[in-house]
């Protein structure tokens, strides 16, 4: 949103044409959504207590996270409102590659949502049940890998390629493609949960990882880094860096309230 009111600026104010380069706005992205987490989570951990929406431990854990019960949870709604509040004032949105990114991170969203509205509202400490959890999960990663590839205006961009590995290349079918994106969605969504069991043991890997995915989603699309580095040149790619920025500063901003003693999880 702001970056299209400055490039239609550009022309008339000087220095206008700065916020044209995506180094400077992945800067703007991390600092926005570092300073909403900040200003925003004092007034929502007020209201998770007000409302008494403390974690619901289960009694099949650890004894030690018997001592977390109580402590207010849902705080992962602050990492998601400020990752896709500071993608969307940052970020060009003509690109397919960010609506298709904040789509299947507003879907998961949900999820996590309703699982967390049954845990605190209807009191039953496992939450939504597994099998419908990752049914949910698999039809929001079916939906953005069918996107991803029936969206592709480049063969590079349903093309297979491993680290390390730079003359392998392997253009993957329509199945191919979206069983291998599923896997990747689902599989690493879990991952962060699997992870998780600490204050600030969650949020930290992720922002570390949504760092380094900007800086490689970056090179990808400068064709002379992606040429250097011989790496695939995918068109557009470059825009993920301001999400990931979104993101790795959402979680900074987060982790400010969440390292120990947490004061709110992210549920």
């Amino acid at each position: 949103m702001l970056y299209w009111i400055t490039q239609q600026l550009a022309g008339r104010i000087p220095g206008a044409h700065v916020f044209a380069y995506l180094t400077f706005r992945a800067i703007l992205a991390t600092a926005s959504a570092l300073g909403l987490s900040l200003l925003v989570g004092p007034s929502l951990i007020r209201h998770l207590v007000r409302g008494q929406i403390g974690q619901v431990v289960r009694d099949d854990g650890p004894p030690t996270h018997l001592l977390k019960a109580g402590t207010p949870t849902m705080g992962g709604t602050l990492i998601l409102v400020a990752t896709l509040v500071s993608t969307l004032l940052w970020a060009e949105l003509t690109n397919r590659l960010v609506w298709t990114v904040l789509g299947v991170t507003f879907a998961f969203g949900l999820i996590g949502f309703y699982d967390d509205y049954l845990k605190l509202m209807v009191r039953n400490p496992k939450g939504l049940v597994p099998r419908w959890k990752y049914f949910w999960q698999s039809v929001a990663g079916l939906a953005t890998a069918a996107t991803l590839y029936y969206t592709a205006t480049d063969p590079a961009q349903t093309t297979l390629f491993l680290p390390f590995f730079k003359t392998f290349h392997a253009p993957l079918t329509a199945f191919g493609y979206i069983a291998i994106a599923y896997l990747m969605i689902v599989g690493m969504s879990n991952a962060v949960n699997l992870t998780d069991g600490l204050d600030g043991l969650a949020i930290m890997p992720a922002a570390l990882v949504a760092s380094a995915l900007g800086i490689f989603a970056y090179a990808s699309g400068n064709a002379v880094f992606a040429h250097y580095l011989q790496i695939p040149d995918i068109r557009g790619a470059g825009e993920l860096l301001i999400f990931c920025a979104s993101l790795a500063g959402a979680g900074l901003g987060f982790l400010w309230f969440n390292s120990y003693p947490a004061q709110v999880f992210m549920g």
